[in-house]
């Protein structure tokens, strides 16, 4: 494989860029490991979840589940079903990436497949570089699985309210990487608060809120997505 100057600067911007992420990662993925222990996983097996399944709500889902002792199947499905957002970010992502990238590429991108690191991949002008992922996942995911071991491993040392707080983290972080652009774009401003207000009565209306937050999700990216491209549709980039 031919890799190009080009490839290594937007590794080194995709590196760069992780860095916080990575960071909010390690934060939100120590909680996660407090409950893996308490499921019985040990350290090297929270590792391999949370390297091979970088979701947040979908190990969760999946930790329950085996606290329950379900078979692989439940497993697998409950995870399916947690996840199953990433399948929209998927479509857009192929899409975006450079055309002229074969299959190994676009299964790359594909794993790396996270909110966070989907917003900094959108932002990109023009087509997207996979090296740009590549350089992203390589702090990202690493931070991600290592917090869920070290968590595991630290078990109750610390009180289970001060590790959860750390959570909070990420979300600063997200909303950092969305503020920018829409303070630039007063279109892109009104779809924020409007998707703020929607998801806050998605989760207090009745029969809505007993829907998964997963599903929640799915329906009103979907809905405020579709909207906003009939009514907003956006010029294509020239991809050169």
């Amino acid at each position: 494989m031919h890799i190009t100057d080009s490839d290594k600067r937007s590794f080194r911007e995709g590196f760069r860029d992780g860095i916080p992420i990575g960071l909010g990662y390690f934060a939100v993925a120590f909680a996660l490991g407090v409950a893996a222990r308490s499921v019985g996983l040990n350290p090297l097996q929270g590792f391999i979840a949370s390297i091979t399944c970088l979701a947040s709500a979908g190990q969760y889902a999946g930790f329950t589940v085996i606290g329950t002792g379900a078979p692989y199947i439940e497993i697998a499905v409950i995870t399916l079903v947690a996840n199953a957002r990433y399948l929209l970010m998927s479509t857009a992502l192929s899409q975006k990436i450079d055309p002229e990238r074969g299959m190994k590429h676009r299964l790359g991108v594909a794993w790396f497949v996270t909110d966070e690191i989907f917003a900094i991949e959108m932002r990109q002008k023009g087509a997207l570089n996979p090296f740009y992922t590549y350089g992203a996942g390589a702090f990202a995911a690493p931070m991600w699985a290592a917090g869920t071991a070290i968590g595991i491993m630290a078990g109750n040392l610390m009180p289970v309210r001060i590790v959860s707080a750390l959570s909070v983290a990420l979300f600063g972080m997200f909303l950092a990487v969305i503020i920018p652009p829409a303070r630039e774009d007063k279109i892109i401003l009104g779809l924020v608060s409007i998707s703020f207000g929607a998801s806050y009565l998605f989760a207090r209306l009745p029969h809505l809120r007993e829907i998964s937050s997963g599903t929640r999700i799915i329906i009103l990216t979907v809905l405020l997505a579709g909207i906003a491209a009939f009514l907003f549709p956006h010029p294509q980039e020239d991809a050169s």
